[in-house]
């Protein structure tokens, strides 16, 4: 009696090119979106198209970095929980 794997949602490429699809069309959208929209702006950076998409990229890509580097500060040895 052997039992066939499970298959999940991701386990298709098919889904996984459907969801980058849907992520890389809202992301226009959302760029399109930002033509229409009055913006007040405080500083003259904020008035650039797509800069608030540019500056949530850079924050979340320093946040990873920083992450990574965090590791290995508070990384633990194998054995910390042995004994």
């Amino acid at each position: 009696m052997t039992e066939t794997p499970k298959r999940h949602l991701f386990d298709d490429p098919k889904n996984i090119r459907r969801v980058r699809q849907v992520l890389y069309t809202l992301c226009a959208l959302s760029l399109g979106a930002e033509l229409f929209v009055e913006r007040h702006a405080d500083h003259p950076w904020e008035a650039l198209p797509g800069f608030y998409s540019l500056y949530g990229f850079v924050a979340c890509v320093i946040l990873v970095l920083v992450a990574k580097e965090l590791r290995k500060v508070l990384r633990r040895g194998e054995d910390y929980y042995d004994g």
